[in-house]
């Protein structure tokens, strides 16, 4: 599949870079998203999952699914924003752009995300859509991996768009320490708990 596809790429290209984007596949539902990230779990050739863990392995708990967290989002772009280092678990410094600015209301707040392109990425025409949303909440160290998610997303036609907090998945490096992952900046820290998506990886 396409995503797959993108993960090999991925992590070719950044010697272990942690994003499962989905590229084209945005589009999935939910319930798709989280099946099709689950077998790609289970799958020796993709998981990032530990052998001796993979051989235990059950699946990934995930959240209920929640059409609370699909949120309406406004969609900002930001012209011109210098290229910046993002910082990693390890001594990688990837570049990126920041793209724009998503503004939603959830749990009674007004929020905002940044929503970042990889420069490295963005030459290849096939994947030039694909930005990247790092982020924390409230749930971090509890319910959720400490050091954050992450949510793929795509350029979008229009300023109104839908944020499926469903879809938000672990860095690789809540699985493994084989990997090098983006550290979400912390303009990124969200002031609300995002109880939906993938749950803390207990085993790691």
């Amino acid at each position: 599949m396409r995503h797959y596809k993108l993960q090999v790429f991925i992590t070719l290209l950044f010697m272990g870079t942690l994003v499962y984007a989905q590229h084209s596949d945005y589009t999935l539902s939910s319930e798709e998203f989280q099946k099709q990230l689950n077998e790609s779990y289970y799958d020796a050739e993709e998981s990032p999952l530990e052998p001796e863990d993979l051989k235990n392995f059950e699946g990934l708990e995930f959240f209920e699914i929640d059409e609370k967290y699909k949120v309406k989002a406004k969609f900002v772009r930001t012209p011109a924003e210098p290229p910046f280092v993002m910082k990693t678990s390890t001594d990688r410094l990837p570049i990126y752009v920041k793209y724009g600015e998503l503004y939603f209301s959830l749990n009674g707040k007004d929020l905002k995300l940044n929503v970042y392109q990889s420069q490295d990425l963005g030459r290849d025409p096939e994947y030039a859509n694909y930005l990247f949303i790092p982020f924390t909440d409230l749930s971090n160290g509890d319910l959720t991996y400490d050091n954050g998610r992450y949510l793929d997303f795509q350029i979008p036609e229009g300023e109104d768009i839908t944020l499926d907090f469903n879809k938000a998945y672990n860095p690789y490096c809540a699985y493994s320490g084989r990997y090098s992952c983006p550290v979400p900046p912390k303009e990124n820290f969200l002031e609300t708990e995002i109880l939906a998506g993938v749950k803390a990886y207990k085993e790691h």
